[in-house]
């Protein structure tokens, strides 16, 4: 794990429902919370969040008992960002908010740097 602070950081209720994933879904052991960004999306980038084993360029976190992995090319985009989850009749699900957005797209989920 690293020791310097996560650029991610994970809301009470988005790290109860991660656990409630973990405790419910079969996610292979070993595995965390993998949070990135890949090119594409109305805004030109988009938000990477799903289970999935450590890679060679990954830095790993350990965020309100959840283990984040974050490739280190990737961590820049996400400085300071922090993941929610929502539960209502308007939206459900995870939501990122991003400082280094410049602009977002209407779902939330692409932004631009």
């Amino acid at each position: 794990m690293e020791s310097a602070p996560s650029p991610v950081q994970l809301s009470h209720r988005a790290s109860k429902e991660v656990q409630k994933i973990l405790e419910t879904q079969p996610i292979p052991d070993g595995y965390g919370l993998r949070v990135g960004v890949r090119g594409g999306g109305c805004s030109g980038m988009s938000y990477i969040l799903g289970f999935d084993k450590q890679r060679e360029h990954d830095l790993t976190f350990d965020t309100g008992g959840v283990v984040l992995y974050i490739d280190k090319r990737q961590g820049l985009y996400l400085m300071g960002t922090t993941i929610d989850y929502h539960e209502g009749l308007d939206a459900r699900g995870f939501v990122f908010d991003n400082p280094n957005a410049t602009q977002t797209c209407g779902c939330g989920s692409s932004f631009a740097a």
